[in-house]
């Protein structure tokens, strides 16, 4: 097992990256809780008494770095390496959550956590080596090859007949057409922010990429598709389980950047198929543990509420969590407690 300097660093920005976000549930979480008891009112009910609390805003900090940390990996390795390993950030909130939080983790989440890094080793073990990249006019003849402009294409007629036939119908009643939009939009965003965070890597290594328009087109396009995918995504678990959007979203959000980096970077040339289906199967053990664990988490928190609540009353019926995540609009601050973790850990990586 060899790696060259650049996938190297990719992996340890993407490892330091998932440590960063998953403790910034924790600390944030902490911070909640604090100015919950000191002002008696909750977020989850319009307090906004979280904005004075400094444990908060470490975590919020602590979030920040994690996602400056990602972005920088994608300028150093490939999406199909990158994007999978963003998956450990929810083991370390789950442990995290256990530990300090006094959250259970079930037994079957402990499985997951497991599967998610055994399946993320294999794909480290695996991934291929990027072919280096001079410039973002190189960037950019990548991305307007046939394949890719096919592929573009191809999401753009998706999303409109997602947002503009299938939303007003079934929008509400059919969790894939909100998850579908953003995890469609959410392949280019990673393109164009793996072609942006290159062209910032060069610059900052003396060759000024800020002096072509493409760097400004990605930029643009970044934007864009950033700004769809919090719509859609806030949508999507506002109308939904939570439990439901998460492991559908990481699925297709993976999935389809894996596809879009393949078809624009040409990850997969050059590599054994051998080398090709190890790749595809670490991938399936994490995408099934993070399934698992979002899966038992739930169920875990189902059974304590019940036990909790079914006391004091017994028409009592809990209400569909609101969501705004991480930084896709809100960080999750008004939802209730009991919800802000998993709702956190399902924004674009």
């Amino acid at each position: 097992m060899s790696f060259s300097e650049d996938n190297l660093k990719g992996i340890v920005l993407a490892l330091l990256s998932s440590v960063f976000i998953g403790s910034s549930f924790i600390i944030k979480k902490k911070g909640l809780r604090r100015a919950a008891a000191a002002s008696g009112v909750r977020a989850g009910v319009g307090g906004f008494s979280y904005l004075l609390e400094p444990l908060w805003w470490v975590g919020m900090i602590t979030m920040i770095v994690g996602e400056v940390a990602n972005f920088v990996a994608y300028a150093f390795a490939p999406a199909v390496l990158v994007t999978p390993l963003g998956a450990l950030s929810i083991i370390v909130s789950a442990v995290l959550a256990h530990f300090i939080l006094r959250e259970k983790l079930h037994q079957l989440g402990i499985l997951g956590c497991v599967m998610c890094i055994t399946g993320s080793i294999i794909i480290v073990i695996h991934a291929p080596q990027e072919s280096p990249i001079t410039s973002v006019q190189e960037i950019w003849s990548m991305a307007t090859q046939p394949a890719f402009l096919l592929y573009v294409g191809s999401v753009i007629v998706l999303v409109f007949i997602l947002v503009f036939h299938f939303a007003p119908r079934c929008g509400n009643t059919n969790v894939m057409v909100f998850i579908g939009v953003c995890s469609l939009m959410g392949s280019l965003s990673v393109m164009s922010v793996k072609a942006l965070g290159t062209s910032l890597k060069l610059t900052f290594e003396g060759k000024n990429q800020l002096l072509y328009p493409e760097t400004w087109f990605f930029m643009l396009v970044v934007a864009i598709c950033v700004i769809m995918q919090m719509n859609y995504l806030n949508k999507a678990l506002d109308t939904f389980n939570t439990a439901v959007v998460s492991p559908i979203y990481y699925v297709m959000f993976t999935s389809l950047t894996i596809l879009a980096s393949v078809i624009m970077f040409k990850d997969w040339d050059g590599q054994s198929g051998s080398s090709i289906i190890s790749e595809i199967c670490g991938f399936v053990v994490v995408l099934l543990g993070t399934i698992l664990l979002h899966t038992t988490k739930d169920f875990e928190r189902s059974s304590s509420f019940r036990g909790s609540y079914a006391s004091l009353s017994p028409t009592f019926s809990p209400v569909s969590p609101t969501l705004l995540t991480r930084l896709c609009g809100g960080n999750g601050e008004l939802m209730k407690h009991d919800q802000d973790m998993s709702s956190e850990e399902i924004c674009i990586r």
